[in-house]
């Protein structure tokens, strides 16, 4: 099952980010890693394109890429709100 896969299955459910969320809007690292979000639903990057983050997709693509680490877009629940996030299987883990 791949990352991807996973993160479907387990919409509904909880995550929790090991490390800060980076938000691009110019505020920067969020300084609360260990946050708990329900994840709402999960994407690849072409997905993520059609809904307005073309640039960052590609760029997370690229990093995924070269460093071989499994990446997807999460539209996850965060202080209330929903967020396409992108996450790192590395730095996720599915509770």
């Amino acid at each position: 099952m791949t990352f991807l896969q996973q993160l479907q299955a387990h919409k509904g459910g909880l995550l929790r980010l090991k490390s800060q969320l980076y938000w691009h809007s110019g505020r920067g690292y969020d300084g609360n890693p260990g946050r708990v979000c329900l994840i709402l639903d999960a994407a690849v990057y072409r997905n993520a394109a059609a809904r307005g983050t073309a640039a960052r997709a590609r760029t997370a693509a690229r990093r995924t890429a070269a460093t071989r680490t499994a990446a997807a877009v999460a539209l996850l629940l965060i202080d209330g709100a929903p967020h396409w996030v992108w996450v790192v299987e590395a730095d996720v883990e599915l509770l």
